[in-house]
């Protein structure tokens, strides 16, 4: 679930993300991606040899989860980010020795592959991060075969609540999302897929939400889920809500101190993801899309 910020952009990332670059992000990514596995990727399988495109692969997290459940598929694993795709192929080879994925650095909106090079797209927590996220998809549809299929998935911030309530913690939550609307993203976007795929051109579009319920019956995911996943995606845009003048130290740590309290002995956490599934149209590309084009933020490992 993951916009510039402060002292924290990755200087090869063209990109900004609101969570910031460090190791720290990139564990909370893995754990996520871990504890959430079941929930998001539950019903995404790709039959051996079909050819799959992750856009904005980040630091592998999905990716090894893409490979665990569909590990006959030729994967690709497109980002912008060198150091992200670096991150990408330790965390594979160490899931899966001897997995096989083409590692490509690209921008998304200008990729270098050929008009429906790919039988399936996946793409997850990257549009909550665009300006334009209709333009992405339907620039996607070019490299993607017609009939083939797009799987996109995406939280909603706003779909958290929980006991004991705190409106501390919510205004919080709140400067996340002010912080990403400010940096032209959007963290509400899980609510805004169907009208976003079928604005982009796709065809058969459908939503279903995936929710994360959390009580002191499933201590693993309090653990996994409520401090490590989403109290950690909270607390990483602390810097950026003190210098925007969102908040104070005291009043941040209060919101903290309520998400934490969600996970402590009586509390529940309720969270949805969406997960969409399109079609490309037998139109193929959409209309007047331009052939891919060398750029300096391309290449292949």
């Amino acid at each position: 679930m993951e916009t510039t910020t402060t002292g924290r952009r990755s200087p090869d990332d063209a990109v900004g993300y609101v969570h910031g670059y460090t190791d720290l992000e990139a564990r909370r990514l893995d754990d996520q991606a871990g504890v959430l596995a079941g929930l998001l990727h539950g019903g995404t399988r790709y039959p051996a040899g079909s050819r799959v495109l992750e856009v904005g692969c980040g630091v592998g997290a999905q990716t090894v989860q893409l490979i665990g459940g569909s590990p006959g598929a030729e994967l690709t694993a497109v980002d912008v980010s060198a150091g992200s795709l670096a991150r990408a192929r330790a965390a594979v080879a160490a899931a899966h020795p001897g997995a096989a994925v083409t590692w490509v650095r690209a921008d998304l909106h200008d990729l270098p592959f050929a008009d429906a090079e790919f039988d399936h797209l996946f793409v997850c927590f990257v549009l909550e991060h665009l300006a334009d996220p209709v333009a992405a998809l339907a620039g996607l549809r070019r490299v993607l075969r017609p009939g083939g299929t797009l799987t996109v998935i995406e939280g909603d911030h706003a779909s958290a609540f929980f006991h004991p309530d705190s409106a501390p913690a919510r205004a919080a939550i709140g400067h996340l999302i002010a912080l990403q609307a400010a940096a032209g993203g959007d963290g509400l976007i899980g609510r805004r897929l169907h009208p976003l795929l079928d604005a982009a051109g796709y065809e058969r579009v459908t939503v279903e939400p995936r929710t994360m319920y959390v009580d002191g019956s499933r201590p693993d995911l309090v653990q996994g889920f409520v401090r490590d996943t989403f109290t950690a995606m909270v607390g990483s845009v602390r810097e950026d809500a003190l210098a925007a003048g969102l908040t104070t130290p005291d009043e941040w740590e209060r919101g903290i101190d309520g998400l934490r309290r969600a996970a402590g002995p009586g509390g529940t956490f309720h969270y949805a993801f969406f997960k969409a599934t399109a079609v490309a149209p037998a139109g193929g590309a959409a209309a007047g899309q331009a052939p891919p084009r060398a750029s300096g933020s391309t290449s292949r490992a």
